[in-house]
């Protein structure tokens, strides 16, 4: 009796599988060229580490970046001391998992060499049950230099490859300089490192695919990879319902059928809610639970639509069987050090995405697959993702070693995505296409023929070959939407706007002017951008001591990553706006210069609804304190592009086209909403608040693919003897029984030329975290300046009216600026 209530005991404790969280032990590193250890932080980097220890100044202040490049050329090593109980030796199985390691290391246990790493993108599991002993163990890490050895792996191909030497390492891209970022190339163990313990079999991956999906029933199957240590009967358990399994010693893939009943979609941000569904999978044995997992999905379709017409092909996303107007931005790393990035970071980021009316972020291929938190965000708010594969802007090799550590990289990072009902697409790369086609490197760096001919053929192998056939091995086939490049074709080619996805730049690197975005519509556009400064607050915070704030400063310019960015930015400045000399103003232009440029896009992007069917700007966020194309800045902070975006996506917008000498109105309706027999209400108003006249326009048509327009209506009809730079135009979309749909203003002539007089603003406090704002006269671009976030802001505040605007804190004292103030 005594022996079987032994036997019982260690059956349910050795039963489960279970871990051990490693990255909290007591971690220590050193240059591999000195002795001295110091304390050290998993996750994380070997610049982080050596910041806490204060060797290095913080490289995002000052011009301190230039101070820190002698680490990337340096070997690091990371250790730590473990106890392993007697108890958990026991076990059957114990494996070591890295779920991210930066980026060429060798891993010892107890003095012996487990494994050699080459990729920073991929998980590695290692069994060291054999390798472990009762009492004290050292784990060590040895990190090699990845710029020494991206110059080592270089030197084995015939001709040189454009920005080596990071396109021969698989690490985030991005950390060897962008003209947004700085050069950081980090090493360290930069994700969580733990002890796996598990007995007789463990659930290694789940696949859920969506075979059938009705209003009365969504059918699935589940498939499970499961890894047994003997043949043997197990129990497989999802949400309850039991099968019987058989699994043989070795790896087993496992297939069954799921019904989920009356299901509820997930829906994109603008359509419904992003509905999901807890799915358990549990392995039993012997009535134990041995290992479980839960994935969170969401049911809904998606296809990519594209279909010869008339003007070329067309590029849309379908989901949930009807066409969706993609809205949304470009995602970089939030952080040159990634372990810095937290849940509620990610959080706000997508959040701010959602309030800004997007249904799409695209992260972009030079950075890295995003933490789980990023996904798990998306899937809660009904942002979907366009998910590049982490290659960008240069040629790659095609050699064994590194197309087999593509093919490994791509498998572990789609098994660990694919189940999130936000990723929409799976795209190969950014700009590479683009890059060998246009950007003349064969001929900046000598290549023969062959040389070009090797480029191209290792480009279609990787991108054509490698990873589709990755994707189709491990991805569902309703999730294995695949894009070799983004954009297809190059902003230089007139096809690049008649078929595929576009990232056009004619505006800031062609310096066209912004109304060029009218004319250069595509049937995706995937990037376009420009620049404007980062939030007052984020400026000063480049500094370690109080800051100078001179746009001559040298510590701005070192944030200035494009190297005629300033030239560029007061170049499309004199086109339209009067530049300032004192900082602040000239901060606020800028903000308000990349906003209208921006706008000018969006607007004209969706008034070629449908042939144009996805608007994704460049960029949402940065990594550092810097001046970029970004819209919120590495604070956090909403810069004028963000609300100008959050108006510019509305779901119903009424949109103004000024084309020889007449105005031409298009209703957009991007939501499942449908409206009829609707019209525009027109004032023409002086800037002091006189209406000088007022007419209403009908459509001449219905609405179709959700866009109407409306009877042109003549300039000079319309604002009869006024001048354009004296009065504004302040529209009303309205539906049946008046109700309104939509507002906007336009005015006729650029910020620089109105005639502005000064207003008078006032604030009321209404509560601690609520404002009223009012005006007499025109206030244009009213900026509220403080250490928060306003509910709203960089707006027109019309003539006699008020806005109540929602405080992130209670702040005692508001400052307000307008465009007035620029101009005296």
């Amino acid at each position: 009796m005594y022996s079987c209530i032994l036997i019982l005991l260690f059956v349910s404790v050795f039963a489960q599988s279970s871990e051990r969280n490693l990255s909290s032990e007591k971690w220590q590193f050193k240059n591999e060229k000195e002795n001295k250890w110091l304390t050290a932080k998993v996750p994380g980097t070997v610049h982080l580490d050596l910041m806490d220890h204060k060797i290095i100044p913080d490289p995002y202040k000052d011009e301190n970046e230039k101070k820190v490049q002698w680490i990337e050329n340096e070997d690091w090593e990371y250790q730590t001391l473990f106890k392993i109980s007697s108890k958990e030796l026991q076990n059957k199985n114990i494996d070591l998992v890295f779920n991210g390691l930066d980026t060429f290391s060798e891993i010892y246990l107890n003095g012996k060499l487990l494994k050699k790493t080459d990729n920073m993108f991929r998980k590695w599991e290692i069994p060291v049950k054999l390798n472990l002993k009762v009492g004290d163990n050292i784990l060590q890490v040895k990190f090699k230099s990845a710029v020494n050895v991206g110059k080592e792996l270089a030197q084995k191909v015939p001709f040189t490859m454009p920005e080596s030497p990071r396109s021969f390492v698989r690490k985030a891209q991005y950390q060897f300089g962008w003209d947004w970022g700085p050069r950081l190339v980090t090493a360290g163990i930069w994700k969580d490192v733990k002890l796996e313990f598990w007995n007789n079999a463990k659930l290694e991956n789940v696949k859920i695919e969506q075979k059938k999906l009705t209003k009365r029933n969504e059918d699935l199957n589940i498939y499970t990879e499961i890894i047994a240590d003997q043949n043997g009967k197990y129990v497989l358990s999802i949400n309850g319902k039991l099968n019987n399994i058989q699994l043989k010693k070795g790896k087993n893939t496992i297939q069954v059928p799921f019904t989920i009943q009356n299901p509820k979609l997930w829906q994109p941000n603008g359509w419904g809610d992003p509905n999901l569904y807890d799915i358990t999978i549990s392995l039993q044995k012997d009535s134990q639970i041995i290992d479980h997992k839960t994935e969170k999905i969401g049911l809904r379709t998606i296809e990519l639509i594209q279909e010869k017409d008339e003007q070329g092909k067309s590029f849309y996303f379908k989901v949930n069987g009807k066409p969706l107007y993609i809205k949304g931005t470009n995602w970089i790393p939030g952080d040159s050090f990634t372990p810095r990035m937290t849940q509620e970071k990610y959080q706000k980021l997508i959040k701010d995405c959602k309030e800004a009316n997007m249904n799409m972020i695209r992260v972009w291929g030079g950075g890295i697959y995003e933490d789980d938190e990023l996904y798990k965000a998306c899937d809660e708010n009904g942002i979907l993702v366009w998910q590049d594969f982490m290659f960008a802007g240069s040629f790659y090799p095609s050699d064994e070693g590194f197309l087999n550590t593509v093919k490994e990289e791509v498998k572990d990072q789609v098994n660990r995505l694919q189940n999130h009902p936000s990723i929409a697409l799976w795209c190969g790369n950014n700009e590479i296409d683009e890059a060998i086609v246009n950007w003349g490197y064969q001929k900046q760096f000598n290549y023969s023929k062959d040389d070009s001919l090797q480029v191209w053929k290792d480009y279609k192998k990787l991108f054509h070959e490698v990873i589709p056939n990755a994707l189709k091995e491990n991805v569902t086939p309703e999730k294995n939407i695949y894009w070799p490049s983004s954009p297809s074709i190059g902003w230089g080619h007139k096809e690049s706007l008649t078929e595929g996805d576009s990232h056009y730049w004619g505006v800031w690197w062609g310096e066209f002017p912004f109304e060029i975005y009218n004319e250069k519509v595509g049937r995706f556009m995937s990037e376009y951008g420009f620049q404007g400064m980062p939030s007052l607050e984020a400026v000063q915070s480049m500094f370690s001591e109080k800051p100078d704030l001179n746009i001559e400063n040298p510590i701005i310019k070192a944030h200035e990553k494009n190297a005629r960015g300033f030239q560029i930015i007061d170049q499309y400045m004199k086109r339209d706006y009067i530049v300032p000399a004192d900082f602040v103003k000239y901060n606020y232009i800028s903000q308000l210069l990349q906003a209208r440029g921006m706008q000018i896009a969006i607007e004209a992007h969706r008034r070629a609804k449908p042939y144009n069917m996805g608007s994704l700007y460049w960029q949402l966020n940065d990594c550092w304190p810097v001046i970029s194309w970004s819209s919120i800045d590495y604070l956090g902070n909403w810069k004028a592009l963000h609300y100008q975006v959050k108006r510019s996506f509305e779901n119903q917008v009424i949109l103004t086209e000024e084309k020889e000498g007449n105005l031409n109105f298009y209703a957009i309706n991007d939501g499942i909403e449908k409206f009829e027999d609707v019209f525009v209400d027109i004032q023409v108003v002086q800037y002091n608040g006189e209406i000088v006249n007022e007419i209403s326009t009908v459509p001449d048509g219905k609405f179709l693919d959700g866009i109407i327009k409306f009877d042109p209506v003549k300039i000079e009809n319309l604002i009869q003897d006024f001048n354009k730079n004296e009065v504004f135009l302040q529209l009303v979309l309205k539906g049946k029984n008046d109700k309104i749909i939509a507002e906007n203003h336009y005015f006729f002539v650029k910020p620089k030329d109105l005639k502005l007089s000064k207003p008078t603003i006032t604030i009321r406090k209404i509560s601690p975290t609520e404002i009223e704002i009012s005006t007499d006269v025109l206030a244009k671009d009213v900026y509220l300046i403080g250490n928060m976030h306003f509910s709203d802001n960089f707006f027109d505040l019309l003539p006699k009216t008020s806005k109540k605007i929602v405080l992130s804190k209670s702040l005692d004292k508001i400052e307000v600026m307008s465009l007035w103030d620029t101009m005296k």
